[in-house]
Protein backbone atom coordinates (compact mmCIF):
# COMPACT_ATOMS: atom_id res chain seq x y z
CA UNK A 1 0.00 0.00 0.00
CA UNK A 2 1.68 3.42 -1.27
CA UNK A 3 1.47 6.17 2.05
CA UNK A 4 0.15 9.27 1.28
CA UNK A 5 0.30 11.82 3.40
CA UNK A 6 -3.30 13.95 3.66
CA UNK A 7 -3.02 17.33 4.46
CA UNK A 8 -6.12 19.10 5.80
CA UNK A 9 -7.89 21.65 3.63
CA UNK A 10 -6.83 24.33 5.56
CA UNK A 11 -8.69 27.25 3.38
CA UNK A 12 -11.83 25.45 3.92
CA UNK A 13 -11.19 24.71 7.92
CA UNK A 14 -10.12 28.23 8.95
CA UNK A 15 -13.20 30.27 6.76
CA UNK A 16 -15.98 27.46 7.52
CA UNK A 17 -18.76 27.78 10.28
CA UNK A 18 -19.37 25.85 12.97
CA UNK A 19 -21.52 23.37 11.21
CA UNK A 20 -19.65 23.25 8.52
CA UNK A 21 -16.83 22.04 10.81
CA UNK A 22 -19.18 19.48 12.42
CA UNK A 23 -20.39 18.37 9.38
CA UNK A 24 -16.31 17.88 8.29
CA UNK A 25 -15.43 16.04 12.00
CA UNK A 26 -18.40 13.72 11.71
CA UNK A 27 -17.33 12.77 7.96
CA UNK A 28 -13.37 12.36 9.31
CA UNK A 29 -15.03 9.95 12.05
CA UNK A 30 -16.49 7.90 9.95
CA UNK A 31 -14.11 7.14 7.59
CA UNK A 32 -11.78 6.94 10.03
CA UNK A 33 -14.40 4.29 12.10
CA UNK A 34 -14.77 2.55 8.41
CA UNK A 35 -10.73 2.27 7.65
CA UNK A 36 -10.06 0.80 11.47
CA UNK A 37 -13.10 -2.29 10.50
CA UNK A 38 -10.78 -2.57 7.42
CA UNK A 39 -7.88 -2.70 9.03
CA UNK A 40 -9.18 -4.94 11.71
CA UNK A 41 -10.52 -7.65 9.00
CA UNK A 42 -7.15 -7.67 7.84
CA UNK A 43 -5.60 -8.10 10.74
CA UNK A 44 -7.77 -11.47 11.81
CA UNK A 45 -7.40 -12.69 8.53
CA UNK A 46 -4.04 -12.15 8.53
CA UNK A 47 -3.60 -13.87 12.05
CA UNK A 48 -5.50 -16.77 10.72
CA UNK A 49 -3.58 -17.30 7.71
CA UNK A 50 -0.28 -17.26 9.99
CA UNK A 51 -2.07 -19.87 12.39
CA UNK A 52 -2.70 -22.14 9.11
CA UNK A 53 0.66 -21.83 7.89
CA UNK A 54 2.14 -22.56 11.54
CA UNK A 55 -0.46 -25.36 11.62
CA UNK A 56 0.72 -26.64 8.21
CA UNK A 57 4.50 -26.57 9.08
CA UNK A 58 3.96 -27.99 12.92
CA UNK A 59 2.41 -31.43 11.13
CA UNK A 60 5.02 -31.54 8.28
CA UNK A 61 8.13 -31.24 11.08
CA UNK A 62 6.08 -33.82 13.18
CA UNK A 63 5.32 -36.03 10.25
CA UNK A 64 8.72 -36.11 9.65
CA UNK A 65 9.26 -37.19 13.41
CA UNK A 66 6.98 -39.70 13.37
CA UNK A 67 8.14 -41.29 10.43
CA UNK A 68 11.75 -41.24 11.69
CA UNK A 69 10.78 -43.01 15.23
CA UNK A 70 7.85 -44.94 14.19
CA UNK A 71 10.13 -47.94 13.22
CA UNK A 72 12.09 -47.92 16.10
CA UNK A 73 8.69 -47.67 18.63
CA UNK A 74 6.41 -49.61 16.03
CA UNK A 75 8.62 -52.89 16.40
CA UNK A 76 8.68 -52.94 20.18
CA UNK A 77 4.34 -52.94 20.53
CA UNK A 78 2.90 -56.61 20.42
CA UNK A 79 0.85 -57.36 17.61
CA UNK A 80 -2.38 -57.28 19.84
CA UNK A 81 -1.62 -53.94 21.85
CA UNK A 82 -1.41 -52.27 18.12
CA UNK A 83 -4.67 -53.76 16.84
CA UNK A 84 -6.68 -52.23 19.42
CA UNK A 85 -8.94 -49.28 19.20
CA UNK A 86 -10.07 -46.55 20.98
CA UNK A 87 -13.52 -48.35 22.15
CA UNK A 88 -11.20 -51.03 23.78
CA UNK A 89 -10.45 -48.71 26.30
CA UNK A 90 -13.87 -48.19 27.21
CA UNK A 91 -15.77 -50.81 26.80
CA UNK A 92 -12.93 -53.31 28.15
CA UNK A 93 -15.27 -54.65 30.86
CA UNK A 94 -18.01 -55.61 28.49
CA UNK A 95 -19.17 -59.15 28.24
CA UNK A 96 -22.63 -59.10 26.15
CA UNK A 97 -23.28 -62.67 27.15
CA UNK A 98 -23.39 -61.70 30.69
CA UNK A 99 -27.00 -60.14 30.75
CA UNK A 100 -29.76 -59.27 28.43
CA UNK A 101 -29.47 -55.71 29.49
CA UNK A 102 -26.00 -55.81 28.36
CA UNK A 103 -24.80 -54.86 31.60
CA UNK A 104 -27.22 -51.52 32.09
CA UNK A 105 -29.67 -51.28 35.51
Amino acid sequence: MPSCKISPPWSFLLSASKNSLQSYELSRLSHAANLRKDITALVDQWVEENSSAMLARWLIENRERDCSSSDRVCSDIPAEVAARTASDNFLSDFDPRRSPDHGRT
